[in-house]
């Protein structure tokens, strides 16, 4: 796995790269487990411009990914296929269960067809297996994790992504993310050891215009070139000066060095050290 390099044969090839994809086995979804999503981005109706920055793209289908596990305890699967996800950086595997049914999840860094996956209160020490998070040892890797009880996985889930478990608590267990901030999950949550697959996705350089065109996304222009009525900075002569001491967003609130987080917001009580290293005690 690694970053492709193209040869300069033209402008928009010369600085771009892209992911080498040796990985997949498989360029076809599952077809039961594949829907078509409204996209509710763009213009509207009346072509009026609804959210900014988002319209055309390239077709494309969304794999429902299972994220729950919970009523598959003790029924080992075998990985079938490695797939690419139009909808998420990550990987991800089609698996089958010893019932015949098959799900997708997400695919870990090292996965490979013919795996087998397992999921239980606690299992072996697999890279590819999921269990309670109180069975997994200090020090391992988890990916895929749930913050809340039988919600279902709801964090750790982009490409390379991975928290480590640093401590046992009696009824929480203390993980780091890879801002060293330190939260509280609860030990009867569920986790899957290793990392996400995909770690190269960061590397990649999109270097034309076009090609974010192809992934939904509009260009977008400085804020000082547009209209007053469009932005704050708007109406300055050639590239002026904004005119202010501090940006803005279109909407009057501070661009730079302005905290959005709640003060009061309900999962502040889960983290125990910020990314600062201030204790939240």
């Amino acid at each position: 796995m690694g970053i492709r390099k193209f040869k300069p044969t033209t402008p928009g090839r010369r600085g771009m790269t892209c992911v080498d994809f040796v990985e997949l086995t498989t360029k076809t979804p599952f077809k039961a487990l594949t829907i078509k999503l409204k996209r509710n981005a763009g213009r509207n109706n009346t072509w009026r411009l609804t959210v900014r920055h988002k319209w055309g793209g390239h077709a494309k289908k969304y794999r429902l990914v299972d994220f729950y596990f919970h009523d598959k305890k003790w029924i080992e699967a075998k990985v079938e296929t490695i797939e690419y996800d139009p909808y998420r950086t990550a990987f991800v595997a089609l698996i089958c269960y010893r019932d015949w049914e098959r799900r997708y999840v997400l695919a870990h860094k090292d996965m490979k067809v013919w795996d087998k996956i397992l999921t239980d209160d606690k299992t072996n020490l697999e890279s590819w297996n999921r269990m309670e998070i109180w069975n997994i040892p200090t020090g391992l890797n988890i990916y895929n994790l749930e913050t809340i009880v039988w919600q279902g996985a709801s964090s750790i889930r982009s490409a390379g992504a991975l928290w480590k478990v640093i401590s046992q608590e009696w009824k929480y267990v203390q993980v780091k993310m890879p801002s060293w901030e330190v939260r509280l999950v609860h030990k009867k949550c569920y986790a899957t050891l290793w990392q996400v697959s995909n770690i190269d996705h960061n590397q990649v350089v999109i270097w034309k215009a076009w090609r974010s065109r192809w992934m939904w996304k509009r260009p977008t222009v400085l804020w000082k070139s547009m209209n007053p009525v469009d932005h704050p900075h708007g109406w300055g002569e050639w590239h002026s000066p904004i005119g202010m001491k501090a940006p803005k967003t279109p909407w009057g609130m501070p661009a730079l060095w302005y905290k959005t987080r709640k003060r009061k917001n309900n999962t502040n009580k889960w983290i125990l050290k910020t990314r600062k290293g201030r204790l939240m005690v």
